[in-house]
């Protein structure tokens, strides 16, 4: 008999807030953890989450994600686990009127991870701009075919 080697699976991305990057002009994105129960973490794995509306804070040189969505509750505030530089370079960014706003949540593998990124707010006129840039390209992809 062989042995037959455990196949990794990729992390699969649980859901991703395709309204911050409507909102916001994205810059550098940081891979954390989040310090997680047992509950919250099957309310993830089940898909039952939502980032829309979620936004990142530094509180006494710690990061914490607020307004994030699981299950029924609403409203649950999440420390998330970065190395004291990423977490340095957060607070100059923060300082400069950058935003952070988490973009991405893997939680196919062993550890449910965030994607959160600097950024900053779109005037109401980029707004219009990318929605008439998508418009275009999604009729000229009409067009083709």
């Amino acid at each position: 008999m062989s042995k037959q080697g455990k196949k990794k699976k990729p992390a699969s991305t649980v859901t991703v807030n395709r309204r911050a990057s409507f909102d916001y002009k994205l810059g550098e994105e940081i891979k954390c953890g989040i310090a997680l129960s047992g509950p919250e973490v099957r309310l993830i794995r089940d898909h039952h989450v939502q980032l829309k509306g979620s936004f990142v804070t530094l509180r006494n040189g710690e990061l914490w994600l607020n307004n994030l969505t699981l299950g029924p509750e609403t409203a649950r505030n999440l420390k998330l686990l970065a190395t004291k530089k990423q977490i340095h370079s957060l607070e100059r960014a923060k300082q400069d009127g950058m935003t952070i706003v988490p973009t991405k949540l893997y939680g196919g593998s062993r550890y449910i991870k965030l994607d959160i990124a600097i950024a900053e707010g779109k005037k109401k006129y980029d707004k219009r701009a990318s929605i008439k840039s998508k418009d275009l390209d999604r009729e000229s992809r009409r067009r083709m075919f």
